[in-house]
């Protein structure tokens, strides 16, 4: 049955009808993330939210209308976690959804009836601020990180990626807002045509100058980095058949003349220190490569309290001493936030039983014949400001170790994968992604990537012929200055209409005061 535009209105009317049509709306920007990757989707996704917020009676309906569509954000974008945390995954979608609620009502202030001339170039500042905002509170650690910002749908870009160096990831979501809002004027306000086309020009213009001007990175040198993925290895012993497998795909790397070896996350099930048997044989493997490798450690500590997962540089000696501990820990995966609270999520989903413990500080460790390496563990890989500090430090190359199999039939590792292009663009630095069951990737200096991704069906190491490349990019010299330029705007607006409530309240006339009356009741013949 075909429905008539009067007909959608009207079901629009209904509470649950637009509930339903937000949440959806809220979803669709998840085919710009990998594995669809339709990265053109992500310039118009936010079309029918806006269109829909705008067109609310009320400011009220159209925060809910913000509410739900962040909903439908958050849970299509994390639906892979439905698995391992069931229905809490749409408890966290429904609190974070509501991070939306004001950019909703922001929508209808700016956008509702027939904007003005003002109205709308507000609107394309504004709005990309709002939901910059959004991002930035939760980018978060303790509200899962910053997995799925709008901007990282352009991870395989290479105009966006020269944008990223300038303004990091911030940048490219503030950017993808704007051509948003100006497409959904376009479609519903025929008024303001004319400024939602100036809006489409001036981006277009700020990406191209970017793209012209931007520092490119100076190649000068290269480096071989291998990278060890073992695949997937069930059971109750699979610590040590998984241990035995990446031995054996390290010994293929003889002769192959490497620099350095990467194992994935959790590749070590056991503290080193309590078993210098397997310290003996990864050193004995790391004299038979003639290169260091990097493991990961997820295992209790004899030389401290609880449970690290650390990424330990073995060299032809055994251990070096360079030990980093991840900071970022995953909510509900590696500890559970309020347990004493939420701690009931561990018996409706895989939350974890107990708490890893945290590290302190990054490290930037000497991986032999002088090359300077930046480790992260798992999705500390989202965090922009994470690889901007390793750079900084001195990093030539950005690492990071990670661990998908829990969601191996999802969209879930290619998404992880991407992210390492994003960070490598923003600094200028190549980065290895190296996981234990795929995806793992390789990116160069300037975000490309560098030979082929090893799938989550290998079982492998690969060799990769890294770029090396020195100098300091915009973003990484001036950090998330998007964010700070957004927070100005939001501020102007908030002491813009700070002072028009103020004035208005100055300017309006005094309430009339009616005449007292006397006990007979007539006010002007008092006593009668």
């Amino acid at each position: 049955m075909k429905l008539s535009a009067t007909d959608w209105r009207r079901r629009l009317g209904s509470p649950w009808w637009r509930g339903a049509a937000a949440a959806f709306a809220g979803a669709l920007p998840m085919l710009s993330f990998p594995a669809p990757s339709l990265w053109w989707f992500a310039y118009v996704a936010l079309v029918p939210w806006i269109l829909l917020a705008r067109s609310a009676p009320t400011g009220r309906r159209a925060a809910y209308d913000g509410w739900l569509g962040g909903f439908g954000f958050m849970l299509a974008v994390h639906h892979w976690l439905l698995p391992s945390l069931h229905v809490f995954t749409l408890v966290l979608a429904a609190l974070l959804g509501a991070l939306w609620a004001p950019w909703g009502w922001l929508v209808r202030r700016f956008l509702a009836g027939v904007p003005s001339l003002g109205q709308v170039v507000a609107a394309l500042f504004v709005l990309p601020s709002g939901w910059l905002m959004v991002e930035l509170v939760r980018s978060w650690q303790g509200l899962g990180g910053p997995w799925g910002l709008l901007g990282s749908s352009q991870w395989d870009v290479e105009p966006a990626l020269r944008l990223a160096s300038v303004g990091g990831v911030w940048l490219l979501s503030f950017l993808i807002v704007a051509l948003n809002v100006a497409v959904a004027v376009l479609i519903a306000v025929r008024q303001a045509r004319i400024p939602a086309i100036a809006g489409l020009v001036a981006t277009a213009a700020a990406t191209s100058a970017a793209w012209a001007w931007s520092p490119r990175p100076d190649i000068d040198g290269r480096v071989r980095i291998a990278v060890v993925q073992p695949g997937v290895i069930d059971g109750i012993s699979s610590a040590q058949q998984r241990f035995a497998r990446e031995e054996a795909l390290t010994r293929q790397l003889v002769g192959q003349d490497v620099d350095l070896v990467v194992w994935g996350e959790s590749s070590v099930g056991f503290d080193l220190a309590g078993r210098p048997d397997l310290a003996d044989r990864i050193a004995s493997l790391s004299r038979k490569v003639e290169a260091d490798i990097l493991v990961n450690v997820d295992a209790r500590r004899s030389d401290r309290p609880g449970i690290y997962k650390s990424s330990v540089l073995v060299g032809p000696q055994g251990p070096t001493g360079d030990r980093y501990d991840k900071m970022r820990l995953v909510p509900f995966g590696e500890y559970v936030p309020a347990r004493a609270v939420l701690g009931w999520a561990t018996s409706v989903g895989k939350a974890a039983g107990e708490d890893r413990m945290k590290g302190t500080e990054q490290l930037v460790m000497n991986a032999g014949d002088g090359l300077r390496v930046g480790p992260m563990v798992c999705f500390e890989s989202a965090f922009p400001d994470m690889s901007r500090h390793l750079a900084r430090d001195g990093a030539e190359v950005l690492l990071a170790q990670s661990a998908t199999s829990t969601f191996q039939q999802s969209w879930a590792p290619e998404q992880h994968a991407s992210l390492a292009a994003l960070r490598a663009a923003e600094t200028g630095r190549p980065m290895v992604h190296a996981t234990l069951t795929g995806v793992s990737a390789v990116y160069g200096p300037s975000g490309e990537r560098v030979g082929s991704w090893l799938g989550t069906g290998a079982s492998a190491s690969a060799v990769y012929d890294v770029p090396l490349a020195h100098g300091v990019t915009p973003y990484a010299r001036f950090g998330a200055w998007p964010v700070y330029a957004a927070l100005l705007i939001l501020a102007s607006l908030c002491a813009r209409e700070g002072l028009r409530s103020v004035r208005l309240r100055r300017t309006s006339p005094a309430p009339p005061v009616r005449p007292a009356r006397t006990a007979h009741g007539s006010p002007a013949r008092p006593g009668r």
